[in-house]
């Protein structure tokens, strides 16, 4: 995109007591020079390509379904975006592990949490069952971490990789851990992914220029 630069600028800049750039309300450290870095390049991998519209397409039609009840379960809405990420909202997408449904749970993990697999039945590709089971394990993980990012990143590595990943240097500060490189990007492609889709308009400028000022838009312009 034209001048998308300007476009992450601004995104990694305003100023006010809700930071644009945040997962479930936990701020990026954009000042620190390596997040920045990190997250300038996940937006841009994540923007205004060919899958954008179709991410669009399927956020309008799933997030209705899933977001009532995270609400209900007491999750930040944010977590909407893992299914996305990990599934694309396509329930029937299975991995070389065995993980399943758009939430793609392991077999022993969505037993535990109330889902049926085995003989027949697999309630990991129905996305309500599936959506309830995953809140009750993401309220378990924030419970054990005080953290929606760590939640987040221990949904992806599992809670003893990311327990072990804490030490008194990173204050369990997701972003200044050393993870495996896959967690180590989650929350940023998150974030990514979370900006990308909540983007309505044509190449997602809309909401921004509307609090940018005017010397600004036409730069961007």
């Amino acid at each position: 995109m034209k001048n998308s630069s300007a476009l992450i600028d601004f995104l990694l800049t305003k100023k006010g007591p809700n930071p644009i750039l945040n997962f479930a309300d936990e701020v990026v450290p954009v000042s620190n020079a390596k997040v920045n870095t990190r997250i300038r390049r996940s937006i841009r991998k994540h923007s205004f390509n060919t899958q954008t519209e179709e991410l669009q397409a399927k956020a309008k039609k799933w997030f209705p379904i899933i977001e009532p009840i995270l609400k209900l379960y007491g999750i930040p809405e944010d977590f909407k975006y893992i299914p996305l990420l990990e599934s694309g909202f396509d329930s029937h997408v299975r991995s070389p592990r065995g993980a399943a449904g758009v939430w793609q749970f392991m077999p022993g993990t969505a037993r535990e949490y109330g889902l049926k697999v085995g003989k027949g039945k697999d309630d990991r590709l129905n996305v309500r069952k599936s959506t309830v089971a995953a809140c009750k394990y993401i309220k378990e993980l924030y419970g054990e971490f005080n953290s929606w990012t760590l939640a987040a990143a221990a949904y992806n590595a599992g809670s003893p990789r990311v327990a072990k990943a804490i030490n008194r240097k990173n204050k369990g500060n997701y972003f200044y851990m050393h993870l495996n490189r896959e967690t180590a990007k989650y929350v940023y492609t998150l974030v990514a992914m979370k900006e990308v889709v909540d983007r309505p308009a044509k190449n997602g400028t809309a909401p921004m220029l509307a609090e940018l000022q005017p010397a600004e838009v036409l730069t961007i312009n």
